[in-house]
């Protein structure tokens, strides 16, 4: 199916990279990408899927926008508070660009719809923050042979990886349980620089535009660290333990999803 003169236009400077191109541009406009959780990440993530021509962008959260989410969740404006989260994200996706399709779904995920929602989807990206919402997702994808992209952020600090099946290491891989509860503080516990949430979403959703389009080396394998106070990157690679893993190992013990008990926050603070 040939591009319109429209879209011609707005992805003009896609089209002009040779990684990319018009043949690139089609996979985009093809792809499917679901982000679970329309907060700090989820919204530079949001934005630029939706900007760059995703064409079905799903997004999941079953909170409102609060005044102390617009210091970092950007797809969000003061007008929104009080407004369910999806559907300010959904708004604001549309108007940068109505060429694309935006499912929305007010819920909390857990083993009873998680993999019904991630199976339409071509790539997942996991924009929450807690651990309970982490290892769910990814051993929902494990199960349903989905890529994902890992990211967290907390204070000035940030780091993501990806899961490609059969390529290397999932987040349970390299976390293997769930920490003891109140052994790692939370956003709303300890802070977050907005800025944080920019930087590491923004390289959330490249990661998904590069496994759409087919093009570049994903993070499979690898750790992405950034310290912010002194602006260092740092890329780790991570043991493959892919066959001793619970999940995705060669005998898996973990074959049913698990819902973790969500860990309770005492400083009353504000969401992430």
């Amino acid at each position: 199916m040939a591009l319109t003169d429209e879209q011609i236009e707005r992805y003009s400077r896609h089209i002009l990279l040779k990684e990319v191109g018009v043949k690139g541009q089609k996979k985009l406009l093809n792809g499917k990408v679901l982000i679970i959780g329309a907060g700090g990440l989820g919204a530079p993530a949001a934005l630029y899927l939706a900007a760059a021509g995703i064409g079905t962008i799903g997004i999941v959260d079953a909170d409102v926008v609060d005044l102390s989410n617009l210091q970092r969740q950007v797809i969000h404006s003061t007008p929104d508070i009080g407004k369910p989260k999806v559907q300010s994200a959904e708004e604001s996706m549309k108007a940068i660009n109505p060429d694309i399709v935006v499912k929305t779904y007010r819920t909390f995920l857990d083993s009873s719809n998680i993999r019904e929602i991630i199976r339409e989807y071509d790539f997942i990206l996991d924009g929450t923050d807690n651990f309970p919402a982490k290892f769910l997702i990814n051993d929902a994808c494990v199960m349903e042979k989905k890529a994902f992209c890992h990211a967290g952020i907390l204070r000035f600090n940030g780091q993501l990886m990806t899961y490609i099946p059969g390529q290397g290491p999932c987040y349970r891989c390299v976390f293997k349980d769930m920490p003891p509860k109140d052994a790692i503080p939370t956003c709303k516990q300890a802070g977050v620089i907005g800025a944080m949430a920019g930087i590491i979403g923004c390289l959330q959703a490249m990661e998904a535009i590069k496994y759409i389009a087919g093009i570049g080396k994903n993070l499979n394998g690898y750790l992405l660290t950034y310290d912010g106070i002194n602006q260092e990157f740092h890329k780790i690679k991570l043991p493959n333990n892919t066959c001793k893993c619970a999940v995705c190992g060669e005998h898996p013990t973990i074959t049913e999803l698990i819902d973790y008990e969500q860990p309770t926050c005492e400083l009353k603070l504000g969401e992430k």
